[in-house]
């Protein structure tokens, strides 16, 4: 019996270090570098294909003739990454950039052969962004720009080539939306007005626009796009119902006239139509994973013939088409890579891939992100995904839990470069959709509300206690990291439940509420009554923002924090990491903190990025001690 028992624990060591050696170590830098190549679109004459890939480490334009020319860079941006770009007819191309993550974007244009690159936007403290691409005009663009108010977005008609801007609709006041027809004209607006949302329309742009559909903003219509002939509208509606489901609306009257799609358990997020017809093509819902539902017949016969070409366990969509919709780039993806490029010929039948985004990355080196779903205290059931690290031994793990920021977004199955990564150093990752996470229903996001630090916390430990429960986490070697509102639930959790955490690392987290609301972006400030609505008002409900503040009760945090800031944050102001720290330190707290001069809410220069996880890295393994 003695023999026997020996031999088992001799088997058992060796298959943990079987398990080891089939766990393959991936440096930061290969899973934070900028992709080998990505971004990749088609001319709208089709006989041009560009993409981005880095030049001085930093994400830069390429073209190549599809006849077999070879790729040449288009622009020389040494100090930020293009990652939004468009061509604008067969000759030129614009793309957005900020200065240090500052999130006021500039539209630059140049010539496909690199010549002619001009800001086309150089206002001082202005954001704007591509509108409406007007296909069908040889130089004109629509764009919005916050110029003569900061508060306020207005829609300018811009010449691409001279560079000349006029405004076609100046904001009256609370709009934050604009919708053109097929034909480019500034027909609806969506107006905040405290607490309620006004759809407005207008016939034609000569016509004053008119209100037709007036909501509480719990109750919403999103407007996408108009019907071929520019007569009625699709769009998202919660008006009514807890899911958002995709209605056609008669806009003169702004009644909904007919349902073209319901899911009875999500919302439904998002749909597009055809270049070609204009007809739609396509709408999709998430729940654990994005799902698509195809309208369009010509688009199902192409969907399903790349199926054939696709291996199954692969995600897949149209990244590009040329205008004819001839001609196709595909992009594949799951949870275990940033996949791959395909060019598709509809007419040849020709499919080849172009490029794998990370080539240095293999899919059987990373880990499978799986669907959770466990019960709040309350009743509640939280979904969520669940990272395992490649071992045979998934018990007594170190874990790190991950809330996701927003708030008011969600977590959803794709390849997450944070996941695999703390995967790949031995830990459990473990993402939860708490409450207040979209795409569940307006019930759901109700539940939120005036929450932060309270019940949308407790969702949070009670995936904790959860996977504690289940004997997947090692009760003392759990942290919790996050950015933006994750960054709030990570100083939260410190806080409120000090004794469940062994650390916690803060990206752009909130650390006073009052401070926080006081500061937000000035083109945010329309809707700040609804933001009293959701998380508290300063005044009346400084009681409950005093009791969810993390700064507030810093006398409470006694494990190591790690602290990460951009310096040109819009959104979360260096002051909230600030104050934190300076507390943190008083209370004797071991905190580090690791600023960024050159970034804003998010680092997106690679050196910066890098060093974020490796600093990130060491204090993770000081702390949860993974095997």
């Amino acid at each position: 019996m003695k023999n026997i028992k020996i031999y088992f624990a001799i088997a058992f060591i060796f298959i943990n270090l079987f398990a080891f050696a089939q766990s393959k170590y991936i440096s930061v830098k290969d899973f934070f570098r900028n992709p080998e190549k990505a971004q990749y679109q088609l001319s709208p004459d089709g006989k041009y294909i560009s993409h981005t890939e880095p030049y001085e480490n930093r994400m830069n334009i390429f073209i190549q003739n599809l006849d077999g020319g070879i790729p040449y860079r288009i622009t020389s941006v040494k100090d930020r990454d293009i990652w939004t770009y468009y061509w604008k007819g067969n000759n030129y191309l614009l793309y957005s950039r900020d200065f240090g993550g500052d999130e006021n974007e500039h539209i630059f244009r140049l010539t496909k052969d690199g010549k002619e690159e001009k800001d086309l936007t150089p206002f001082e403290n202005t954001s704007s962004s591509l509108f409406d691409d007007l296909p069908d005009h040889p130089t004109d663009v629509l764009i919005q720009m916050n110029k003569e108010n900061k508060q306020l977005f207005d829609v300018y008609r811009l010449n691409v080539v001279t560079g000349e801007i006029k405004m076609v609709a100046a904001n009256p006041g609370g709009v934050d939306q604009w919708v053109t027809d097929h034909e480019g004209k500034v027909r609806l607006a969506i107006k905040v007005d405290g607490l309620n949302t006004i759809l407005l329309h207008r016939k034609n742009e000569e016509d004053p626009f008119k209100p037709i559909i007036t909501t509480n903003f719990t109750e919403r219509v999103k407007p996408l796009f108009f019907t071929p002939d520019n007569k009625y509208l699709y769009a998202i509606s919660n008006i009514g119902r807890d899911k958002a489901i995709l209605v056609k609306i008669d806009p003169s009257t702004g009644k909904e006239i007919e349902k073209v799609y319901e899911n009875p358990n999500y919302d439904v997020s998002y749909a597009s139509y055809t270049k070609k017809t204009k007809n739609i093509q396509q709408l999709s819902f998430v729940g654990w994973k994005i799902e698509y539902i195809f309208l369009d017949k010509e688009y199902v016969k192409l969907m399903k013939k790349l199926r054939t070409k696709i291996p199954s366990q692969y995600e897949y969509y149209i990244n590009s088409s040329n205008d004819d919709e001839s001609i196709f780039i595909v992009r594949s993806w799951n949870d275990r890579t940033l996949g791959s490029f395909y060019f598709y010929n509809k007419k040849t039948d020709e499919f080849k891939k172009i490029a794998d985004i990370s080539p240095w990355l293999k899919e059987e080196d990373l880990c499978e992100m799986k669907p959770i779903q466990y019960t709040s205290r309350d009743g509640l059931t939280i979904y969520g995904y669940l990272t395992l690290p490649k071992k045979a031994n998934t018990k007594n793990l170190p874990v790190v839990i991950n809330p996701h920021g927003g708030p008011w977004l969600r977590d959803q199955w794709t390849y997450n470069s944070e996941v695999q990564f703390l995967a790949n150093r031995g830990y459990a990752v473990l993402q939860m959709n708490f409450r207040g996470s979209t795409g569940y229903g307006k019930k759901f996001w109700e539940l939120s509300f005036k929450q932060y630090g309270k019940k949308m916390q407790d969702d949070i430990t009670d995936g904790v206690q959860w996977l504690i429960k289940e004997g997947i986490a090692d009760p003392k070697r759990i942290g919790i990291y996050g950015g933006s509102y994750g960054g709030y639930a990570t100083l939260a959790g410190l806080a409120f439940t000090p004794d469940l955490y062994a650390c916690g690392v803060d990206y752009v987290g909130i650390s006073n509420l009052f401070t926080f609301l006081n500061t937000l972006p000035p083109y945010w400030l329309p809707r700040l009554e609804m933001w009293y609505e959701r998380v508290g008002d300063p005044k009346k409900d400084s009681l409950l923002l005093a009791s969810a503040s993390p700064l507030f009760h810093v006398d409470k945090i006694k494990v190591p924090v790690l602290v990460v800031q951009g310096a040109n944050d819009p959104r979360v102001k260096k002051a909230e990491s600030d104050q934190i720290v300076e507390a943190l330190k008083k209370k004797g707290v071991e905190v580090t903190y690791l600023v960024k001069e050159n970034e804003g809410h998010g680092f997106q220069n690679e050196e910066n990025v890098i060093e974020f996880y490796e600093v990130m890295e060491k204090f993770l393994e000081k702390y949860l001690k993974p095997n």
